[in-house]
């Protein structure tokens, strides 16, 4: 299968990290203050944020983050689309979240395939912050008029390593669509994190999430190696191997599900450390898959890691012995977007298309990691 085809839409709107830092600050000391039915508590809940904040919250490896919601670009609570923290400690609900990721999806399909004209095979919607039904894909393709062209799948819920198996199936679709010569899967991701944040919760372990989660859009193209064309100049992968498996004792270490005010993430502490444990048999297995060796290859490759925050870098490339060039596109996106989820990888595996120093030939190894634990790779080669 040949990987090609990256095109991202930026969300509507971006702050630097500092500044964004300074918004959960006031978030938070707004929604204490609102729970506590004391105004006059504002300042006092503001210095102790600040302190929490400071002591919990990701700052120097990431530089700015990108939302679709103007609420974090002000803080005039009362002109707050999701976060009306002075009437509700939590800001709106679910309702009113999942109506605005509805419209929102919509309006970035629409925009990603304004130009297309050739219906793909298959069309495939990666999310975990939002549902629809129908979906926006559905009613892409009723927009499009390929309701009798294109296949609609639905991939939601897996979390950050959603883009792996997303490329699994789509694999599988396009090798049992009875030998058409024009198969192509169009995958695209809408991941709206910072719609789920909750200000009213001021736990360490949420604090670290709210500083570290971001919007992001991006679509790309699977087709079979003897059905692509590679333009000169054009960017594109040969998919080698895809592995997956779970993390024994673990499925309580990640979670991610519905509450009252969206979608609540939980983090465990021991999520770095039972990775690590695994990681060395996963990549030996990945690398064999691909008819690889992993001590001969490793060293030359470069690892496209979900940056689920620094620390998983960090422990990746120290358990691994990586230097720094390996990972350096897997920190780069983390710094210039934060973590859109599952639409990060993608968004590396498109630093990789675009980087000439990743030259023809060179392996990408790619890994992520999501509730389960789930530990997802795939190998590429850069055509």
């Amino acid at each position: 299968m040949i990987l090609k085809g990256f095109v991202r839409e930026l969300p509507q709107y971006s702050r630097p990290q500092s500044e964004a830092v300074e918004w959960l600050v006031d978030a938070h000391a707004r929604a204490a203050a609102t729970a506590a039915r004391d105004e006059g508590s504002l300042a006092k809940w503001r210095d102790r944020m600040n302190r929490l904040v400071g002591r919990y919250c990701a700052t120097g490896s990431i530089g700015r983050r990108y939302s679709e919601l103007c609420d974090y670009i002000h803080t005039d609570w009362p002109r707050m689309l999701i976060f009306n923290l002075d009437q509700s400690p939590g800001g709106r609900g679910i309702e009113v979240r999942n109506r605005f990721y509805a419209d929102t999806a919509m309006r970035v399909v629409e925009s990603l395939f304004k130009d297309d004209t050739e219906p793909p095979t298959d069309l495939l919607h990666v999310s975990c912050t939002g549902y629809a039904s129908p979906s926006a894909i559905q009613r892409l393709i009723q927009k499009k008029g390929w309701h009798s062209s294109t296949r609609p799948t639905q991939v939601y819920h897996m979390g950050c390593y959603a883009a792996l198996p997303a490329l699994r199936i789509a694999t599988g679709l396009l090798c049992c669509n009875d030998g058409s010569l024009s198969r192509r899967a169009e995958i695209v991701h809408t991941e709206l994190c910072a719609l789920h944040f909750n200000p009213g919760d001021h736990s360490p372990e949420q604090l670290v999430i709210q500083s570290l989660f971001a919007d992001g859009h991006i679509r790309y193209a699977l087709l079979p190696e003897g059905v692509a064309t590679i333009r000169t100049g054009e960017n594109a992968f040969e998919v080698l191997a895809m592995r997956e498996e779970i993390v024994p004792d673990s499925l309580e270490d990640m979670t991610w599900v519905l509450s009252e005010q969206g979608f609540q993430m939980t983090l465990s502490r021991d999520v770095p450390g039972k990775v690590a444990a695994c990681l060395p048999r996963f990549l030996a297995g990945l690398f064999a898959d691909a008819g690889l060796n992993y001590e001969n290859e490793a060293g030359g490759a470069v690892f496209a890691v979900h940056p689920g925050g620094p620390r998983i870098l960090d422990s990746v490339k120290e358990l691994l012995g990586l230097e720094d060039w390996q990972l350096r596109l897997s920190r780069a996106v983390l710094f210039e977007r934060g973590n859109m989820s599952s639409a990060t990888l993608p968004h590396i595996w498109m630093a990789a298309a675009c980087d000439a120093g990743v030259e023809a030939g060179r392996l990408v190894a790619s890994m992520a990691f999501g509730p389960g634990l789930t530990i997802a790779g795939a190998i590429f080669r850069k055509c």
